[in-house]
Formats: C-alpha cells, sequence, structure tokens
C-alpha cells in the first residue's frame, strides 16, 4: 500500500521517491558557527560570496569574523549581480579558479547563492556553459561528481536557494531565465539565522515571502511521482520528481505559517516572531520544492523576468530595470490556480484554507477561485504589483512572454495540467491584471 493520495500508479511511472536536503542549522546568531563549520568541512581557503550592498552588514562582519577566528583563509568576492546572468555567473567562477579556493560561502539571497553554487560547479569541472543548463536551453549534461563543499547562509526569507540542487540566472542572448538542476550542486549545509531578516525593507520581505508561498503552493499542487516516468536508474530520479508525501509535509506547514505571519511580517519590521516564522516558512518550502519541484509559475516568471522593460520595485538595487523573483512568479501564480485547480481541487481547497480562506462551504468547482482570490487578497494588503500590468506588461506583450517560458519544460510538465502554447497563453491572459 502506498502513502495516502498517492494510491495510483500510471503505467511506467516511478513507484519511489526520494528524500534529499541539506544539512541545515537555523536559529537566531547561528551565523557565528561558519568558522567551525568551515574547518569541520576541511576547508581551509574559503571563497566568500556576497554582493555590494551586503558588504557592510552585521551578517557579512560575522561570518567574516567566525572564519577568522577559526583560522580560515578567505578570498571575498562581493561582486554578485542581483538577479544573476551568465555573464555574472562566468565572473564568479573566474574568481573562484584564480583565488584557488577549496571551499565555498555564500551570505545573501538566492542570487548569491545559487552564484556560489555555479562558481563551486564551473570551477570543479570546466565546461562550456552551457553544457550544464537544462536542456533544452541548455545540454543538460550531468554534473560529473562531487563538488567542493559550500556553505549557504541566506539573508532573505524567500528563495530556499540553501536547500536546493538549483541555480537560475538570466541568459542574456535568449533576454529568459533558466537555470542549472543537479542534486550535486545542492550546499553541503546552511545556516539559517532568522535575525538577518530584521533590516530588509517591506517590499523585499514581501516579494520573498511570495516566492515562498508559490514554492509550496506549486510543490503541494505538482504532479504526483506516481504519474511521472521512472528514471532509467535510481541515480537519474529527478529533484523536480513531483508532489510526494515527504514535501507536502512542508508545504502545508510553509503555507500555514504564511497566512498567519506574511502580513504582520511586511507592515511590522519590529514584528520579530513574524520574521522569523517567515525565514522558517521558507526553509520549509525550500526543502519541499527541492524534492517536488515547482511548476507553471515559476516557469512563466523567467520571461517576466527576462524581458523587463522599464520596471524598478522599491527596497532593490537601483539604476537599472529588474522585476525581483518573488515579484515575477506571483504576478502569474493566481491565474495559474485558477486553471490548475480543475485538476486537484482538493489540493487547491487545501491551500487556500492553510493561507487563511473560509472554505468550510466551498464546492470542488470553487477550488481555484478560493486560491486565487487568497493570494489577490494578500498581494493587495502587502502592496505586490497588480498583475503583469503592475511590472509593465500588457496584451500586446503577451506573444513574447509565452515565446521566453514555453521552452522551460522542466517546469511546465510539472504541472498538474499539460500545458501547451494555447495554454500557457490563457494563463498570461489572465494575470495581466486582478484588481
Amino acid at each position: 500500500m502506498l502513502c495516502q493520495h498517492y494510491e495510483h500508479i500510471h503505467e511506467g511511472a516511478d513507484s519511489a521517491f526520494s528524500v534529499d536536503a541539506s544539512n541545515i542549522t537555523f536559529g537566531a546568531g547561528c551565523l557565528s558557527e561558519a568558522g567551525e563549520v568551515a574547518k569541520s568541512l576541511g576547508i581551509g581557503r574559503i571563497g566568500v560570496y556576497t554582493d555590494d550592498g551586503l558588504i557592510g552588514t552585521e551578517h557579512v562582519s560575522k561570518v567574516l569574523d567566525s572564519l577568522k577566528a577559526a583560522g580560515i583563509d578567505i578570498a571575498l568576492y562581493d561582486n554578485v549581480r542581483v538577479e544573476p546572468t551568465d555573464e555574472s555567473f562566468q565572473a564568479g567562477a573566474k574568481f573562484a579558479v584564480d583565488a584557488n579556493v577549496d571551499g565555498f560561502i555564500s551570505v545573501g539571497g538566492g542570487s548569491v547563492i545559487d552564484t556560489a553554487k555555479a562558481s563551486n560547479l564551473y570551477s570543479t569541472y570546466p565546461a562550456d556553459f552551457l553544457d550544464y543548463v537544462n536542456a533544452p536551453i541548455g545540454k543538460g549534461v550531468p554534473v560529473p561528481g562531487p563538488l567542493k563543499p559550500h556553505i549557504a547562509c541566506p539573508t532573505t526569507s524567500g528563495t530556499g536557494s540553501e536547500c536546493t540542487g538549483i541555480a537560475v540566472f538570466d541568459l542574456l542572448e535568449m533576454k529568459a531565465k533558466t537555470g542549472i538542476a543537479s542534486k550535486m550542486i545542492r550546499p553541503s549545509r546552511a545556516l539559517i539565522d532568522p535575525d538577518a531578516t530584521l533590516t530588509l525593507p517591506p517590499n523585499v520581505v514581501a516579494a520573498s515571502a511570495f516566492d515562498v508561498l508559490s514554492h509550496a503552493l506549486e510543490s503541494y499542487t505538482a504532479r504526483p511521482y506516481t504519474q511521472r516516468p521512472a528514471a532509467a536508474s535510481p541515480a537519474l530520479r529527478p529533484s523536480s520528481q513531483g508532489a510526494n508525501p515527504w514535501s507536502d509535509l512542508g508545504c502545508g506547514e510553509a503555507l500555514r505559517l504564511l497566512g498567519l505571519y506574511l502580513e504582520r511580517a511586511v507592515s511590522d519590521a519590529s514584528d520579530v516572531e513574524a520574521r522569523h516564522q517567515l525565514m522558517w516558512a521558507s526553509t520549509l518550502a525550500g526543502i519541499a520544492f527541492g524534492n517536488a519541484g515547482c511548476h507553471a509559475p515559476h516557469g512563466m516568471s523567467y520571461s517576466v523576468s527576462g524581458l523587463v522593460k522599464d520596471f524598478m520595485p522599491d527596497g532593490y538595487p537601483k539604476g537599472e530595470p529588474m522585476v525581483p523573483h518573488g515579484m515575477s512568479v506571483i504576478v502569474n501564480s493566481p491565474s495559474v490556480f485558477r486553471l490548475t485547480a480543475a485538476d486537484q481541487p482538493d489540493r487547491h481547497l487545501d491551500g487556500a484554507r492553510w493561507l487563511g480562506a473560509d472554505v468550510s462551504d466551498a464546492a470542488p468547482s470553487e477550488a481555484g477561485e478560493a486560491l486565487s482570490e487568497r493570494i489577490i487578497s494578500l498581494m493587495q494588503t502587502t502592496g505586490m504589483p497588480n498583475g503583469l500590468q503592475g511590472v509593465g506588461y500588457g496584451p500586446e506583450d503577451i506573444t513574447a512572454l509565452v515565446a521566453g517560458s514555453i521552452k522551460q519544460r522542466r517546469l511546465l510538465d510539472n504541472a498538474p495540467t499539460e500545458i501547451d502554447e494555447e495554454v500557457l497563453t490563457q494563463m498570461y491572459e489572465g494575470a495581466v491584471s486582478y484588481w
């Protein structure tokens, strides 16, 4: 007998799922353990990756002081690009080679952690850049073997990158996001200090929290692992293996916490409890989607970020347009869940209930609307953009947005609904505006 909700195995589908996660330390002040952790991993010379907005913060100082106290030789790279590109990934890898590091520590958001992942990969196993990039954009060549130790120290409660084997970047030539996905690039250790979020501006807290929200909802509503083709061997079972009993646990608790604390954390920077709980929700959702995979909202977000026109959000670096990752995801999510609910009404109602909606009298046919309306309400109260038009797009851009995301098959094929260009167009049309 299988776990509940996974009784039926499709012909040729997998009958087992894997659980992988980083070795995690969670708690206030744990960044001060960086030196001892690096020493335990056998690191003698470490590449410290961060960005120029974080380099002067107490979070980075705490890590550097701990490394110095442990006698670890430091090579500092503070040139990480927020929303990294193929060029910035390659620059980070070149630094690692030139500095001759034997381990990495990343202190920052998903951009910093992903850059350290890519730098570790390309400095350890040099290759043409597109070799390791997900097919069909890249060749999807498997990572040849283990990488150097990498300690991830997130400073935002959003991406969950410290828990996953995924590194996302903008491919400049295509003007679209894509990524590298391999269990081998998952950080060796994660030091998750929720105090690092206390200094974040409200818009950053909101955007990163909505990334968590969509991680959890997408993983919970992903195609079940029992409906995915079995891998040729257990070693080839993907991280994005579909919804499974393990990922369900993290998704449900993460969504419950978001329903309780998201609005509080955004509206009051002094609400330590709320910001700590968002960091824990991020951790739970990161572990969950690292073992289940996201689907359409994330696949659609890549072209929303890559084709940005002139949108420059509050709380983020100025100077060039950008759509922060969490925003590029959540502007699509209500439209997507309206359509995917037909395939999994019970799971969509679960999501709405965990987020705080009253669905006691909701019929299965109302699941998509109930979940979408709850997400939209949270978007409104936390100042998120009003759909695609809120980040600079209109109906005339839908063709380009579809073209930029239709190749994201790793994500789109993980949805419970079959997604082709027609369905993707419908999803973007429904995301133009919500209120």
